[in-house]
């Protein structure tokens, strides 16, 4: 029952087609440009529904992904994780130097010119931080 149901339905589908392509063979000229255009802002209004869909959910992955990149860099402290040990400093060395986008070796270069330009001892000056003027 179910499939001749489906047959009927098809069967009408078909003799619906084809009175349909018999008529589009008498179809007038302004009669075809009426259904070329009613046609083409059907495809139209689609291409700019899809750009909406598009654009939106381009704007959700982009959220998304901007809250996972915020949540990589806030630094996340746990119960367990020590901290770590300072290591003692160097004999003579006076602290930390805080870099700032400069390599260790132009920072040794830096601190070595600066110590010879004063003409003192590198280990009694004392750098806080070495940064990069951009």
């Amino acid at each position: 029952m179910l499939f001749d149901n489906a047959s009927n339905a098809v069967n009408e589908i078909v003799e619906t087609v084809t009175e349909t392509a018999a008529d589009a063979s008498e179809m007038s000229i302004p009669d075809a440009a009426i259904t070329a255009v009613f046609g083409y802002a059907v495809v139209f209004f689609g291409l700019v529904i899809l750009m909406i869909v598009l654009y939106c959910l381009g704007a959700y992955f982009k959220k998304k992904g901007a809250k996972a990149a915020k949540d990589k860099t806030a630094p996340v402290i746990t119960a367990e994780a020590a901290p770590a040990k300072e290591l003692p400093l160097a004999p003579g060395s006076a602290g930390h130097v805080k870099l700032y986008d400069v390599p260790d070796k132009e920072a040794a270069m830096i601190m070595a010119i600066v110590a010879d330009k004063m003409q003192k001892p590198l280990n009694e000056l004392h750098f806080i931080s070495i940064k990069e003027v951009k």
